[in-house]
Order: structure tokens, then sequence, then C-alpha cells
């Protein structure tokens, strides 16, 4: 992947990050595995709100994503989960999907927005729940002929990407093979990956953007109550339960899930959550006298090819570089999902990125990859990473499936 890709590129005046929260991380059919995911992106956004230190009811419109239409509401998704966050019925609401990359382009639209002066205060939210993707049949709604009966595991499906016949896990296995990526390789990552993800827990970061979700009803005067309710035994979830001391030694037993480099210990967990954050004009912040974490610089969307859509991160990076007149040498910290290690090891090797800088708090291996929420979630992460740094540019950037690369450039916040 040489040159410079042409992208979609935006750049943004005015446009900061004022705060932002997040669900806990939980594994597949744990104790989040039953709740609607736009109850999870509503405690999120009531979170982000609180922290962000703004009213609600300032909030201009909200954008949230989510992949899967994990229950029957889902068309309200983005309208249910900023009127059940406080913010008030004449603001609209609308619903973003670049699969892996929704997150980063739900705050790039709302980035662009606020740039262009159609609001002031903006909600941004990415939730998704991998544990209710349904089983579904697309070609029953006229009947069917005997022995044609077709439900499939929606979650399954979604996996492979028809046009090049390939799964995403192949997507990896084809970057290791072009990259020379070996399993001891990956499983090294995975592991540095694992105990990155263990010190931020363990010293408080992580915690530090995690808001705790209880058995809680959320009730707005003219509708109906809704609420997340966990399971009997459990009272509160209040860390990510995928993250736990994962050695080399331990992850290397781990049979290939692709016939390749691949494990289920070195690719991306499978994890239900949510994560918001709140965007805002300086005007907005200096009239409250608010502390944004980081300003929202720019953003880029490329194409790749799909077999290889894992690589997607290197032109778009390469492209927002080149948009920005900017190098890499400039770049303090960089959030890459870890959708996969071979992945992101292809993506690192390309771009000849110091590994110092790159996910330093851990990635998707370690805390998980809810599709949707994941870029809000590496957005805010990465802001809050260049406080802890005392550093000043920073990049978040994701493959996506299909082929295709986003990422968002951001600057540790200096709001005088």
């Amino acid at each position: 992947m040489t040159g410079i890709t042409k992208g979609l590129r935006t750049e943004f005046e005015d446009v900061w990050l004022l705060g932002g929260k997040r669900t806990p991380f939980v594994d597949y059919t744990g104790a989040f595995g039953k709740i609607s995911p736009i109850d999870l992106g509503i405690k999120a956004a009531r979170a982000a709100i609180e922290q962000a230190g703004v009213r609600a009811a300032d909030i201009d419109f909200t954008v949230a994503g989510s992949m899967a239409q994990a229950s029957f509401d889902a068309y309200m998704t983005p309208r249910h989960i900023g009127l059940y966050a406080g913010v008030p019925v004449d603001r609209p609401a609308h619903l973003v999907q670049r699969i892996c990359g929704t997150g980063i382009e739900v705050i790039l639209q709302a980035a662009d927005h606020i740039s262009l002066g159609r609001g002031q205060l903006a909600l941004c939210v990415g939730t998704e729940s991998m544990s209710r993707n349904p089983v579904a049949a697309y070609t029953h709604r006229s009947g069917f002929r005997m022995g044609q009966v077709e439900f499939k595991d929606f979650l399954w499906e979604a996996l492979l990407d028809p046009a090049v016949n390939c799964t995403m896990g192949d997507t990896a296995e084809n970057l290791a093979k072009q990259y020379d990526i070996s399993r001891q390789q990956v499983d090294e990552f995975a592991a540095r990956s694992f105990a990155r993800a263990v010190r931020a827990r363990d010293t408080g970061f992580l915690p530090g953007e995690i808001t705790p979700v209880t058995t809680e009803t959320f009730a707005i005067d003219g509708f109906t109550d809704r609420g997340i309710r966990l399971p009997r035994n459990i009272a509160q979830v209040d860390a990510d339960s995928h993250i736990k001391p994962s050695a080399y030694e331990v992850l290397a037993k781990i049979r290939p899930a692709f016939g390749g480099v691949q494990t289920g210990g070195n690719s991306s967990a499978v994890v239900d959550g949510a994560a918001a954050v709140v965007l805002g004009s300086a005007a907005y912040a200096r009239a409250h006298n608010l502390a944004p974490q980081a300003r929202i610089i720019a953003g880029v969307s490329v194409g790749v090819p799909p077999d290889i859509m894992g690589i997607g991160p290197v032109p778009a990076i390469r492209a927002l570089l080149d948009h920005t007149d900017m190098t890499l040498d400039q770049i303090d910290r960089i959030e890459i999902n870890e959708a996969f290690g071979a992945q992101i090891l292809a993506c690192i090797r390309e771009l000849e990125l110091d590994e110092d800088k790159v996910n330093v708090n851990g990635g998707a291996i370690a805390i998980g990859h809810p599709l949707a929420a994941t870029g809000v979630r590496i957005t805010n992460t990465l802001a809050r990473a260049l406080h802890q740094c005392d550093g000043r540019f920073g990049i978040a950037s994701a493959c996506i499936g299909g082929g295709q690369g986003i990422a968002v450039l951001i600057e540790r916040a200096a709001l005088t």
C-alpha cells in the first residue's frame, strides 16, 4: 500500500471533545447479553453528558451508530438514545453506518455539523449488542417451499464478504501471508495487548472512562419507561470482562480459527457495550466555563481491496497526514482498532510505527470490539491518553469490513 489515497477528507473548525464515558465491555452472552443496545447507548450518553458538564437541554442534535438490528425498535435507535438521555424533543437524531468505522464516522459527522455552524453541541453515541444479533430469514415474507426454510446466524454470516468470498478472519490471514507475519508474532502482540490493558485497568486509567451499570429505569415525562435489567445475581457491572492476564504461553495453545495465525485469543473479543462523547464549539465551552479534552482537527475515510480490508488504517492515516500537512513523528499517540493481531501488525509494519505509541492502554484484543461503539471508545481513550503522556497530537483509526479505512486527528485541548 504505497502512495497517498485520495479518500474523503474533511477538516474541522472550532470543534472540541468536551467529555465522554462508556459502559464496561462485557463478553458475548454475558451480563449484558439480553440488554438492548439502545439502553446501553442511553446509559453511556447520560454518563457522557454528566462527565462533560453540559446540560442535555443544550444539545442541538444526536448522532448514533449501531450495526446489528438487535432489538425490534432498532429503527428508533438514535432518536430514543437522544430522548432518553434528556435531549429536547425538538432536536433531531440520525443513525450512522460504516461497520467497524461507525464510531469514528459518528464523531466526524457531528464535528462537520458543528464546524459548519449547524449547532453548538452534539451527542455522539456508538452502541452494539453482539449477543442480540438475530437468527434471521430474509426470503420468507411470501412463504417458502417445502425443505427450503432458511434461518441463519446473522452475526456469523455477516463476517463473510461475498464480493471476494472472504471472511473477515481470512482477510487477516491474507495480510499475514503478504507481510510474512508468524503465529508467534501475532500471539506475542496479543499478549502485549492484554498486559497493557491489565496495567491500564489496575492503575485506574480504564476505570476512568467507564460508567458502572446497574439495574435502573430511564424515565422521561411523556414517554414509556425503559431501562436496564441485569441478571438476578449481578448487582453491578463496573469493569471490562475480557481483560485478564494472558501470557504468550497460554495464547500459543489456542487452535487456529481460520487455518492460519489467527485464533480466538489473538483476535478482537466479541463483546457488548456502548460509548458516548459530547462535542461542542469553543464558544459554547467558553460560555459555560468548560475544560475540553481535545480538539477534533480532521478526518479521512478511504477504500482498500476487500480481501485485505485490515490494511485500511494505512492509507487513511497517510491521507490524513497529507491533508493536514503533518508527519508521523508529530503524532504522540495512535489508537488503531485491533480487529485481528495480524491485521494491526501489518499496519504497524507498513507505516513503520513506534509500537510504544500504539494502543498503549491495550486494544480490542483485550478490551473487545462492539462494532459501532469501538470508534467512539478509541477516540475518547486517545484524548485521555494524550493527557496521560502530556502529548499534543493523536490519531484514532480503524479498518472496515468490505474494504475501507477511517482515521481522525485530534489535539490535546489547550482552549483559553
